[in-house]
């Protein structure tokens, strides 16, 4: 999808055309695709993306790529959940989520320094657990969970609130939820 015939898309223009994929796609779209598309760096996307973010564009950065969030009123229903588990214990968390039709959209710990660190997965289904699991293990990463000693919260987003309460009981089950 170059549309550019090898020739670099300048600011405006390029940020212009950011938006109009990312709009447009219905899978994240990475930054080395989106500088590809432009011929630019990925670093040149990264600082395009801040630019757009700065300027109100509701696009999300997520493990598989950008997301530029619509804007349509969704009557889907959100719940912050407490968490507890060992690293290796994070597919089986994740996987219990998706399994019962709930995206997991954030994860949040509270940093002694930073204060409230969030990061957004967007993880709706098993293939998206397991690529988000692939990039961890591939890059090395470590879980922002590990900074807390497992403990961490998701926001999580279903179709109503008895799907939510279903997913949360598995997770309670398999011991996940964080009790008093």
């Amino acid at each position: 999808m170059e549309v550019n015939d090898g020739k670099k898309i300048l600011g405006d223009k390029r940020r212009e055309l950011i938006i109009q994929w990312l709009s447009s796609s219905e899978e994240p779209l990475t930054g080395g695709e989106l500088a590809k598309r432009s011929n630019v760096s990925r670093q040149v996307i990264v600082q395009d993306i801040s630019i757009l973010k700065a300027k109100k564009h509701p696009i999300i950065a997520t493990a598989q790529g950008y997301i530029y969030v619509q804007q349509t009123p969704s009557p889907k229903v959100n719940r912050i959940i407490a968490c507890k588990h060992s690293p290796a214990e994070t597919k089986e968390e994740l996987f219990t989520l998706v399994d019962h039709g709930v995206t997991v959209q954030q994860v949040i710990v509270e940093h002694a320094i930073y204060g409230e660190i969030t990061a957004s997965l967007m993880l709706s289904t098993r293939l998206d657990v397991e690529a988000f699991c692939k990039k961890i293990e591939q890059t090395q990463s470590s879980l922002l969970s590990e900074l807390t000693d497992g403990v961490h919260l998701h926001v999580i987003e279903g179709e109503n609130s008895s799907q939510l309460e279903a997913a949360i009981q598995a997770l309670n089950e398999k011991g996940f939820i964080l009790n008093d």
